[in-house]
């Protein structure tokens, strides 16, 4: 009888603790969708994006099949779960992980730049409801979507994938150096350009992020994993 209270009594406490964790979970987003609802100009701005990536989606006739929609919801989670995997974050944003841009990358070498632009406005939404930080709607376009947007460039040259894998690391790279100078120039240390501060600010995390995508890519078997993304 005892036994079973104790048995009672420590399943009580586990769901109360997993209840806070999610009424806590809860709560931070409330809070998060608030802030980015305050912001009109910014909810507008992204829409636009959207709207013009689902534009060329639909000019190129490229159909949104089930299987590829699955496809996408997989990378974006396993994006996710890498992102929380981080080797080091940096103070003001950015961090070094286990390789989360790959996910992202495997679905433009598998769907093309159009929907690996599509999958990565989603990734940089699911960013921005985690973490948003908004100055100002070309901010939030310069240090959401467009650095994940940037990685459907991966599909740009499918015989050249990794000269294609690092443009696309040079356009994320190049988005956020411009978000550093036009945005959070005032963080730069006295006596030091707000550009050298960017480009140095963001190399220092996106350097080993592009090493440790391009070391993935050399060590998976990508031609494999692709093949089995064909199968229906």
């Amino acid at each position: 009888m005892i036994k079973k209270v104790r048995q009672q009594g420590l399943a009580d406490c586990a769901n109360t603790a997993g209840n806070n964790k999610g009424s806590a979970f809860m709560e931070v987003f409330w809070k998060h969708l608030m802030t980015i609802a305050a912001q009109p100009n910014s909810i507008f701005a992204l829409a636009a994006v959207l709207l013009m990536v689902l534009g060329g989606i639909y000019l190129r006739r490229i159909k949104l099949t089930t299987s590829m929609l699955v496809y996408i919801g997989l990378m974006l989670a396993v994006s996710i779960v890498l992102e929380q995997l981080r080797l080091f974050r940096m103070p003001q944003g950015g961090s070094i992980t286990l390789g989360a841009m790959l996910p992202l990358l495997f679905i433009s070498y598998r769907y093309g730049l159009q929907v690996g632009c599509l999958t990565g406005f989603l990734y940089g939404i699911i960013n921005l409801l985690l973490s948003p930080y908004i100055v100002h709607p070309l901010q939030v376009l310069f240090d959401y979507p467009f650095p994940f947007m940037a990685l459907g460039l991966g599909a740009l040259w499918p015989a050249h994938r990794y000269a294609s894998t690092l443009l696309a690391f040079v356009v994320r790279f190049t988005c956020h150096v411009i978000s550093g100078v036009v945005f959070f120039a005032s963080y730069a240390p006295a006596g030091i350009s707000p550009l050298v501060y960017s480009l140095t600010f963001n190399a220092t995390y996106m350097l080993p992020e592009c090493a440790i995508c391009f070391i993935l890519l050399k060590l998976l078997p990508v031609s494999q994993l692709l093949t089995a993304m064909d199968r229906r």
